[in-house]
């Protein structure tokens, strides 16, 4: 009997050593996010707020810019998380990218989903395609956080699914001028709710007041440019110090947005040159202020 005691005493020892291996490897594991944005709900929402029109005709957006934004908004907020990708859904006829969805889809850490586009210029297709990826990242615990930019109803079925596998999801929704924007059945749904409001989007929205421009002047090699991002690094940290340096270091590859835009503004003016739009010069631009930064630590 002390013998058969002894036996279940030790795989007891066993079992609870092994659970506590596991739990500390679950601590040890980071949680992860991604973020979700229905274009649709995007554009008109902020075409309305900044330009007082739905009409992706009558206004520009710096899709890259608004991008880093919403990353750097999502680091703030879950910032003891890694983020998986940004995922971006719109349509397009017969799911065939335009230019600027595919600049989007070569920007990293963004996956392009579309749906198709009909004769009205509406999406079909884009609801299911957020509800199948959060469904199958929460169902594989890819994430554990989901920020969510849309305010369809079509979606409650996408965050229902996402929360039956212990994902928690985060609606995001763009200022209204008037009234409200997203479907009270989703407000009702989801874990928390945040409004991105008009300041967000200032920088990243603007009207189109006549017929597009050529840019001005030659295109600057992509080596011109990272030495112009280098140049502002180094002015930069002249002005703001090491401690704001190492404050910044944990977010590479990623600039907060005001100072992403800064860069941006000071580059042109150096540059005499409009990198808007311009998404392969813009990182040339950044991964030369990264450079700079990163060997002065």
């Amino acid at each position: 009997m002390n013998d058969d005691l002894a036996a279940l005493s030790a795989r007891i020892d066993r079992t609870n050593e092994l659970l506590q291996r596991m739990l500390a490897e679950v601590a040890k594991t980071p949680s992860t996010h991604a973020i979700f944005v229905d274009a649709g709900y995007l554009y008109a929402a902020a075409g309305r707020l900044v330009a007082g029109t739905e009409d992706r005709r009558a206004f520009d957006v710096d899709a890259e810019g608004l991008i880093d934004a919403l990353i750097d908004r999502a680091r703030t907020i879950f910032a003891d998380s890694r983020l998986l990708r940004v995922y971006w859904y719109d349509g397009a006829r017969r799911r065939i990218h335009t230019a600027e969805q595919q600049t989007i889809a070569e920007l990293p850490d963004v996956k392009v989903r579309l749906g198709n586009l009909n004769a009205n210029n509406q999406q079909k297709g884009v609801d299911s395609l957020i509800r199948s990826d959060l469904e199958s990242l929460a169902r594989h615990r890819a994430i554990s956080d989901a920020a969510l930019l849309g305010g369809d109803e079509d979606l409650v079925s996408a965050v229902e699914a996402a929360q039956g596998y212990g994902a928690r999801v985060h609606l995001w929704g763009i200022e209204a001028p008037e009234g409200r924007n997203q479907a009270e059945p989703l407000l009702w749904e989801v874990d928390s709710q945040r409004t991105l409001d008009l300041d967000f989007f200032k920088p990243y929205v603007s009207r189109r007041t006549a017929p597009a421009q050529e840019t001005a002047g030659e295109r600057p090699t992509r080596e011109n440019v990272r030495f112009v991002g280098a140049q502002i690094a180094a002015k930069w940290l002249a002005a703001r110090g090491r401690d704001t340096l190492l404050e910044l270091l944990p977010g590479h590859p990623y600039l907060p947005g005001s100072v992403d835009q800064d860069l941006l503004v000071e580059a042109e003016g150096l540059l005499q040159y409009s990198l808007r739009g311009q998404a392969d010069l813009r990182r040339a631009l950044r991964d030369g202020f990264w450079e700079h930064l990163r060997a002065q630590y």
